[in-house]
């Protein structure tokens, strides 16, 4: 299963954490492992490159966790493109969840 939580403060996303392994097909051929790492490092790799944000950002060595915080100290300009680019990933993720909701879980905290 895999665990995703999306921490928000006052309605804006702070920071997001993907933990564990669907196991919803076998090595290499896991659609929703595939799906939901493509949608996350897409919207990871879209605010490096288009926000010219430095996010916090902490992996698991083997795979599997995936943590990461927007600084503190980023202007307005760069949080807000961040914010919508973040809540495209967790709507694309909500999609997943719909249909693959054996195999991962969404909350909000």
């Amino acid at each position: 299963m895999i665990h995703t939580i999306i921490y928000e403060q006052d309605n804006e996303i702070h920071a997001f954490e993907i933990s564990g392994h669907a196991n919803s097909g076998p090595y290499g051929y896991d659609l929703v492992c595939a799906a939901v790492s493509a949608v996350s490092f897409g919207a990871v790799n879209a605010v490096l490159e288009l926000c010219e944000l430095a996010l916090d950002i902490e992996q698991g060595g083997e795979g599997g966790y995936l943590f990461v915080a927007i600084p503190t100290n980023c202007s307005t300009h760069q949080k807000q493109r961040a914010q919508l680019i973040f809540e495209a990933m967790v709507v694309s993720l909500q999609t997943i969840e719909r249909e693959y909701h054996k195999f991962i879980k969404i909350k909000r905290k």
